[in-house]
C-alpha cells in the first residue's frame, strides 16, 4: 500500500485542518453559557442543506470520491463549533435526481453546494441553477481544479440571485458563509421589545415592515411595565447581582453610590425577566435615561451575554446589532461619533458599552463605573477598548441598506466633554467621511443621522456577502 500523499490530497488536508483554527476568527457561537444559565432558551438550529454536484471517480478524477467524506467530516466539526447549525441532505448530483433535491429543500434555511467537477456550462451548472432558483440563501464552494464551469458562476450574482460563490482552497470560507446564513434564519425567529417610542428610519419603526422584510417581530412595550417589574425585583437579589457583576469587577467607581449601582442591577433583573417571559432576544428603550434607572448597565450586561440591548429606542441600530451578533457572535457599541481630520480619525463615544467586545466567551475589558455624562446622574460605564484593534462601523437603515466603514483603534481617552466610553479610530479618509456622512441615503432626526454601531473585526467582505444572501444594499461611507 502506498502511504504517500498526492499534492492535491496534502493541500486538501492542510486546508481542512487549518481552517478550523482560522474559522474561529470569523464564526463564533452566539449566546454565552451564562445567558442560558440565566434562563434564555437558545434559538433552534439553522438548517443548511448540503448538495454535492458533479461526477466523481473514473475519468472524473478532478474530485475523488474520498473528498466527499472529508467534507462531511469537516461539516460535522463545524456543527459542533457553531452550535446552532445543522447540516441536512447530502445528495450527490448525479446520480441523484435534482428535481427530488429541490423538493427536499422545503424547511431548509440555506443551501451549501459543493462544486465537485464540471468542464463547462453542462449538467452540473444546470443542476445548480435549479437549486439556486429556489431562492434560499445559497453558497457554492468551488475549489481549484474543479473544472472550467467556474467561468459561468459570476452570472448568478449579476442576475440578482441570492448566491455567494467561494472560488478558494481555504475551507474556513465555508465557516464564514455558513455563519452568515444564521442571520436571516434567526432574524425570522427574533422578538424585539421596543420600550416607549420606536425611533429611527420610518421603515425600521414599522412593526409590519420589519415582519415582512426580515421576519422579526417588534413588540411595543409601555415603560410603566418596566417600572412595575423593577419594583417587583427582590432588593437582596439585586444587591448580589450588583456586587458580583459590577462592584467587585470594576477598575474604579467614581461618582455613583453603592445604592445607585444596586438600583441599576435591579433594572437589569427586571428587564431579564421580561425578555425571558416575552421570548425576546433584543430590547431598545426610548426611556433609557429616565425612570426607573438609566439603562447603561442593563444594556451592557445583555450585550455581554450575547443578546442585544440598545439605547434611545434606536431600532436601526438594534437590528444592526442583531445581524452582527447572529453572524459573528460579537456585540456592538452604539456611538455618537465626531470627526477629527487632523488625526484622520472618527471618534466614538457613548455612556454604555459591552465589556466583552470579543463576544460572550471573551474576557472583560477594564471598566470604570461613572455617572451618565449629559445628566451627571445615574450609573454608566467607561470601558477601555483595545488599542490596535481593527473595527467595523455600520448601520442597517431603511430595512434595505447597510452603511459601513472600517478603521483601527488608535487611542482611548477620558475627555469630560464627551460621553464616558471614548476611543479614536483611524479611518481611510476622515475628510471624505465628514462630507459624505450618511452617503446621501440616510435621512431623519439627530439620533437617526448620528448613531453608528462599532464592532470588533474587519467585517466588510462578510457583510457584502450577507447583503447578497439577504438582498440588501451595502454602501461604504467615506
Amino acid at each position: 500500500m502506498d502511504d504517500s500523499l498526492s499534492r492535491r490530497e496534502f493541500l486538501g488536508a492542510a486546508a481542512a485542518g487549518g481552517a478550523l483554527l482560522a474559522g474561529q476568527l470569523g464564526a463564533r457561537r452566539l449566546m454565552g453559557a451564562e445567558a442560558e444559565a440565566e434562563g434564555w432558551p437558545p434559538l433552534p438550529p439553522v438548517k443548511i442543506y448540503k448538495v454535492y454536484v458533479g461526477r466523481t471517480g473514473g475519468i472524473y478524477l478532478s474530485r475523488p470520491k474520498a473528498e466527499i467524506a472529508k467534507f462531511n467530516e469537516y461539516l460535522g466539526k463545524l456543527e459542533g463549533k457553531l452550535g446552532v447549525v445543522k447540516f441536512i441532505g447530502g445528495e450527490v448530483v448525479p446520480p441523484a435526481d435534482v428535481a427530488k433535491v429541490v423538493a427536499n429543500l422545503a424547511g431548509a434555511d440555506g443551501v451549501l453546494l459543493f462544486h465537485l467537477s464540471g468542464h463547462g456550462g453542462g449538467a452540473p451548472k444546470k443542476a445548480m441553477d435549479r437549486i439556486i432558483d429556489v431562492g434560499l440563501p445559497t453558497a457554492v464552494f468551488s475549489q481549484p481544479f474543479s473544472g472550467h464551469g467556474w467561468m459561468y458562476f459570476p452570472g448568478w450574482r449579476k442576475a440578482g440571485k441570492k448566491v455567494v460563490v467561494l472560488p478558494t482552497s481555504d475551507w474556513s470560507e465555508i465557516d464564514r458563509v455558513v455563519a452568515l446564513m444564521r442571520v436571516p434564519a434567526h432574524l425570522a425567529q427574533t422578538r424585539l421589545l421596543a420600550v416607549g417610542r420606536a425611533k429611527g428610519t420610518a421603515a425600521a419603526c414599522d412593526p409590519k415592515q420589519i415582519k415582512e422584510r426580515l421576519g422579526a417581530e417588534m413588540v411595543l412595550v409601555n415603560n410603566n411595565r418596566i417600572i412595575a417589574a423593577h419594583k417587583a425585583v427582590d432588593l437582596k437579589t439585586a444587591e448580589a447581582e450588583a456586587e458580583r457583576y459590577w462592584i467587585s469587577q470594576a477598575k474604579k467607581i467614581v461618582e455613583p453610590s453603592r445604592e445607585q449601582i444596586i438600583n441599576s442591577a435591579r433594572l437589569y433583573l427586571a428587564v431579564k425577566d421580561l425578555m425571558i417571559k416575552e421570548k425576546a432576544q433584543a430590547i431598545t428603550s426610548s426611556h433609557c435615561m429616565g425612570k426607573p434607572a438609566k439603562g447603561c448597565l442593563t444594556f451592557s450586561k445583555l450585550n455581554d451575554l450575547g443578546l442585544v440591548g440598545a439605547c434611545e429606542g434606536d431600532v436601526d441600530s438594534t437590528l444592526t446589532m442583531l445581524m452582527f451578533q447572529y453572524a459573528f457572535g460579537v456585540p456592538g457599541f452604539i456611538s455618537d461619533p465626531v470627526i477629527d481630520t487632523s488625526r484622520n480619525a472618527l471618534i466614538h463615544f457613548h455612556c454604555t458599552s459591552a465589556t466583552k467586545m470579543d463576544g460572550p466567551d471573551g474576557k472583560r475589558h477594564p471598566f470604570t463605573i461613572r455617572t451618565q455624562s449629559d445628566s451627571e446622574r445615574g450609573v454608566s460605564l467607561d470601558v477601555e477598548m483595545r488599542i490596535g484593534q481593527v473595527v467595523t462601523c455600520a448601520k442597517f437603515i431603511n430595512l434595505d441598506t447597510m452603511l459601513i466603514s472600517t478603521g483601527k483603534i488608535i487611542d482611548v481617552t477620558h475627555d469630560e466633554l464627551g460621553c464616558r466610553t471614548q476611543f479614536w479610530t483611524e479611518v481611510a479618509d476622515a475628510e471624505s467621511m465628514f462630507h459624505n456622512w450618511g452617503a446621501g441615503v440616510l435621512k431623519g432626526g439627530v439620533m437617526t443621522l448620528l448613531h453608528r454601531v462599532v464592532f470588533y473585526g474587519d467585517r466588510l467582505q462578510d457583510i457584502k456577502n450577507l447583503g447578497v444572501l439577504m438582498g440588501f444594499k451595502v454602501v461604504e461611507e467615506g
